[in-house]
């Protein structure tokens, strides 16, 4: 049996190539004798630049940089020739900072701008961003005020391109950064389809899972939508994925004129995902928490729709599954033969992500023993692997 292994991260638990390493001893304890082909996979969030620069076979850069709180980190870029890709997670990533630590209103893009900056001096013309997982919700502005761009009050003070500063913004002056920037052609990599504001939009959707609450959510999102006014492209604030990494796809699009593309669809091709299904047996995905939002151009909602249009049954682990009926119905669609859940609903969250990979593994081993047996679906979608 030919497997194919292509999970994204399970966040905060382990990484997209750990979660890959864990399903394949699954699957080999299971199976000794099948062969599984890894392909860890990104929707343009964590693990995104590592898995392309894997597949362009190219170097990677180390760069001196901050996080979403202005505090110094390492980050990095995959260069090859002169074409780079980077993705913010690694700078400014919701990951780097502790749950008690976040503050949304003092967050900014700042640290993905210095990687950009970086990839340009050593020489990339073309750049790939993968957005996804973003700390920040300042539309981007971190990122333009690293690349030259200023943010001034009414007095034509220096304000700090944050949230909690943005009604002090009265004019941006981007044409530095558009300079810096003269000669290179920019892909976004987006997770998501959302707008930059409105109910839908940045804010309103993500904002909560970075500290945002109540007025804050209306406060943030009402000067997103002054500050586009302000910068003469309020017709970007409705356009699909400018929503993308706290609307850090809206700078990157709307003033640097970087296209939006879904990320998924960008590794998939990269990796040749289509090419190593097109010979598998069964697909095996995953993602730390599956709901809503994982259809709508996530990475395992982008692997499942390859592995159906290839003929090839798959199966979804999750540390969570949070779905409704109308969720599970897409996913049985997209040829998902099963849904597991790999957590224990009633411990601890902090216990269940430590020990995700062990259960990650023993999930695999399960779901694979049933499969190769011929059993019928299992549909473990509400059950536990403890």
């Amino acid at each position: 049996m030919r497997i194919v292994v292509a999970p994204d991260s399970f966040k905060e638990s382990m990484t997209a190539v750990r979660a890959a390493r864990a399903m394949t001893a699954g699957a080999r304890d299971a199976l000794p004798s099948c062969v599984v082909d890894q392909v860890p996979v990104s929707d343009g969030g964590e693990g995104f630049a590592e898995a392309v620069t894997t597949a362009w076979g190219c170097s990677w850069q180390e760069v001196t940089t901050v996080d979403a709180l202005g505090r110094p980190r390492m980050a990095g870029f995959g260069l090859d020739g002169d074409r780079a890709v980077i993705d913010l997670a690694s700078s400014v990533g919701l990951e780097h900072i502790a749950p008690g630590e976040r503050d949304v209103m003092s967050s900014s893009t700042t640290g993905l701008g210095r990687v950009i900056t970086a990839s340009v001096d050593a020489g990339a013309r073309s750049l790939l961003i993968g957005l996804g997982g973003s700390a920040s919700n300042d539309m981007g502005l971190g990122m333009l005020v690293a690349l030259g761009a200023r943010c001034l009050d009414e007095q034509g003070h220096k304000a700090e391109p944050i949230p909690a500063e943005f009604s002090r913004i009265q004019r941006i002056e981007v044409e530095p950064a558009r300079r810096r920037l003269e000669g290179v052609s920019i892909t976004v990599a987006g997770d998501v389809t959302n707008p930059l504001t409105g109910p839908h939009g940045a804010a309103a959707v993500f904002g909560p899972q970075k500290g945002l609450t109540g007025p804050a959510i209306a406060q943030v999102d009402g000067e997103m939508t002054r500050l586009a006014c302000v910068l003469g492209l309020s017709q970007w604030v409705s356009h699909p994925g400018t929503g993308a990494a706290g609307g850090a796809a809206f700078a990157l699009a709307a003033v640097l004129g970087a296209e939006i593309t879904a990320g998924i669809d960008q590794l998939t091709r990269v990796v040749g995902l289509r090419e190593r299904l097109e010979s598998a047996d069964l697909l095996m995905t995953g993602e730390g928490a599956l709901d809503r939002q994982s259809l709508d151009g996530k990475a395992v909602s982008g692997v499942l729709h390859l592995a159906r249009e290839c003929g090839v049954p798959s199966m979804v682990f999750a540390g969570r599954v949070r779905t409704d009926a109308r969720a599970r119905r897409r996913l049985a669609d997209l040829g998902a033969q099963d849904i597991i859940q790999i957590s224990d609903s009633s411990e601890p969250l902090e216990t269940s992500l430590q020990r995700g990979p062990d259960r990650l593994r023993r999930a695999v081993a399960d779901a694979v023993r049933h499969f190769s047996a011929g059993d019928a679906h299992s549909n473990h979608a509400s059950n536990d692997i403890l």
